[in-house]
């Protein structure tokens, strides 16, 4: 059985805390920032054109399950790469930093641990209870009849469920459920993480 997801992160972070600084020393006064805090957009979204994604600007929007006029529109905005499977018309986005990064994150490192669904508990939304499940989190406001999302208005998943981890990196909700069950929706992300599987090895 593969390791749990707990203690998967807990070895990211004890490498993150031990070996990087030995790896990468930082000095002191030189204004550098880590790769990951600059990473270049822009080349994040050459990179999911050419792997055959597009790139959505999303923003925040709390009370999504009203009337669109009364959708409350938060701060900020985050650019997703949205990848389609042509055979079925299924999606699944994944935020650009995630995507770019050759670092661990948290929602690669979820996508790939394949964590069973433990259903036996949620009593609503599937894919929201599964991100929940993860340490992850897609509500807005907690669990509320409200509703929230990630807002690209006109397009097909127009408030899109993104599971945000504590690391703020981010692949949706319903794309990392279906996974877990062998089910792959937009695009298998193992093509296209930089990141690359460090199960796979073991499997």
């Amino acid at each position: 059985m593969k390791t749990n997801f707990i203690g998967v992160a807990l070895g990211v972070a004890l490498f993150v805390l031990v070996l990087a600084p030995i790896a990468r020393p930082a000095h002191a006064g030189s204004g550098t920032k880590s790769s990951d805090a600059t990473a270049d957009l822009s080349a994040a979204a050459d990179y999911c054109v050419a792997n055959g994604g597009e790139v959505e600007n999303r923003a925040p929007y709390f009370n999504t399950n009203d009337d669109p006029k009364n959708w409350f529109r938060l701060s900020g905005f985050r650019k997703f790469c949205q990848f389609t499977l042509k055979s079925d018309g299924s999606r699944i986005h994944v935020l650009l930093s995630t995507l770019y990064t050759q670092q661990p994150s948290l929602a690669a490192l979820a996508y790939y641990a394949k964590v069973p669904f433990d259903g036996s508990t949620c009593h609503g939304n599937p894919g929201s209870c599964y991100c929940s499940q993860l340490g992850g989190t897609d509500l807005f406001g907690g669990i509320n009849l409200n509703g929230g999302g990630w807002v690209l208005k006109g397009a097909i998943d127009e408030v899109l469920e993104a599971c945000i981890f504590p690391d703020l990196s981010s692949i949706d909700s319903w794309g990392l459920t279906y996974h877990q069950a062998d089910i792959i929706r937009g695009k298998n992300l193992k093509k296209v993480l930089r990141y690359h599987d460090p199960f796979a090895a073991k499997q």
